[in-house]
């Protein structure tokens, strides 16, 4: 998934009016404002009332449902094998949102303050804050890729993370 196909699925969901935030490697280079590696995937955020203009929008791009693991989050793909990786988010009144988790119990929880603005080849992008993709990246034995990306973060922002 490169930089461009990044701008290109976020103006898609835009045109479908359709809420999204970058998140995981490519919400990382965003927040720093430069790819700083190579990426498998796009993880998006997105408001799971309008699921249905997601999957039309990026249906109609040739994006196919690859993973389904909902309520938690699903897979769509496209025939040349760019793949998204979908987390539906249930809104507050206060801005704030919450993502189903594996433990139903303990659901993924969004403060209204991680829902910033980063760049991508000098293109403003909705994303997820440092501290949010902190938080994401701990309680699980990481890949050399969420390395990577704790440094950047650690670099960029002078922040204390998990590894």
């Amino acid at each position: 998934m490169t930089g461009d196909d990044v701008l290109c699925v976020l103006a898609l969901l835009q045109r479908a009016q359709a809420d999204v935030w970058v998140g995981g490697g490519w919400g990382i280079d965003a927040l720093i404002g430069e790819q700083t590696r190579h990426h498998r995937d796009l993880d998006l955020m997105h408001r799971q009332e309008q699921e249905a203009a997601v999957l039309a929008a990026l249906g109609a791009a040739g994006f196919v449902q690859s993973l389904n693991c909902r309520p938690v989050r699903f897979v769509v793909r496209a025939a040349d094998g760019r793949e998204i990786d979908l987390h539906p988010l249930v809104f507050a009144d206060d801005g704030s949102a919450v993502q189903a988790s594996p433990a139903p119990q303990r659901p993924f929880t969004y403060p209204s303050s991680c829902f910033v603005t980063g760049t991508i080849h000098g293109a403003p992008v909705p994303c997820l804050s440092a501290w949010q993709q902190v938080y994401f990246h701990q309680g699980y034995q990481p890949s050399e890729r969420d390395r990577h990306d704790m440094a950047q973060l650690r670099r960029v922002f002078g922040i204390t993370t998990h590894f």
